[in-house]
């Protein structure tokens, strides 16, 4: 009988999948973010500083940024607690729960956008509740991206719970920790990681989030005005050099902040040794 090679893989050599690799992010991520800064060599470099250091476009970055930023922090405690209770409790209905959770990835951001306004608006069943307004406020924003990231946090950390072995967690026990003690010392290092990643993802997907924020923001500039929409704005008033300047701002600040989440994410795995 032949003794099998080894080296033998499924997949074809490296020199092929690498080159359909590259050719492929290539196609669908670099080239189209490259022209971006391309297209906004049609604008002087003052034009250029002006447009991006506009009022209204310096308010819409700092609207963008900490509601993104606001939400995939919800989205970071809340996540957890739910992908801990869909992993760890038994409970009727859990696999209806766990269903529920997948529904932002499902909906037509739109949708969601116009259920959200009738639940948080004044004459809504929530907005009446709590008395005060959500709906067409920076808080509706919030409400948004919260709801649209909160799949990315609950689906990263479940695997990752079920991969803890629940006898290190009475080993602790029995040695003598606390509860408290046995969470920060032994179940959040392992968890810690892939918190970090479903951060980054529900933080990502929040800053370029367009359809269900429109309709819950009340578009006001200066006030609930966030930079996606103004860059529609000026596509829809054919400004098509200003629409790139700003999208290149805000490309430029995810990148670095997806990078530096990223460089946090790799240390904090590296102090722990969980990967």
């Amino acid at each position: 009988m032949a003794r099998g090679n080894k080296n033998a893989t499924i997949i074809p050599g490296f020199g092929l999948t690498l080159g359909v690799t590259v050719a492929w992010l290539s196609a669908l991520v670099l080239v189209p973010l490259v022209l971006l800064f391309v297209r906004t060599t049609a604008l002087s470099w003052p034009k250029f500083v002006e447009i991006v250091t506009d009022e209204r476009a310096v308010a819409s970055y700092k609207l963008t940024l900490g509601c993104a930023l606001a939400a995939a922090s919800l989205n970071a405690v809340m996540g957890s607690i739910i992908a801990w209770t869909l992993v760890r409790v038994e409970f009727p209905g859990r696999r209806l729960l766990d269903a529920v959770v997948d529904l932002p990835f499902a909906l037509p951001t739109a949708v969601s956008g116009i259920a959200l306004t009738a639940v948080y608006s004044r004459n809504g069943w929530i907005g009446q509740a709590l008395g005060f307004p959500v709906a067409f406020t920076p808080l509706g924003i919030m409400v948004a991206l919260t709801f649209i990231g909160l799949p990315f946090v609950v689906r990263t950390l479940q695997p990752a719970i079920e991969d803890l072995d629940p006898g290190v967690e009475e080993a602790a026990g029995i040695l003598g920790a606390s509860r408290m003690q046995t969470f920060f010392r032994v179940i959040a290092p392992a968890l810690l990681p892939s918190l970090i990643t479903g951060f980054a993802l529900a933080f990502s997907r929040a800053l370029g989030e367009y359809g269900s924020v429109i309709f819950i923001s009340g578009n006001m500039p200066l006030r609930t005005e966030i930079t996606p929409l103004l860059i529609v704005t000026k596509l829809e008033q054919f400004d098509y050099a200003g629409a790139t300047a700003l999208g290149a701002v805000q490309l430029t600040a995810s990148f670095l902040m997806l990078f530096s989440i990223n460089l946090v994410q790799w240390w904090t795995a590296r102090k722990t040794g969980v990967r």
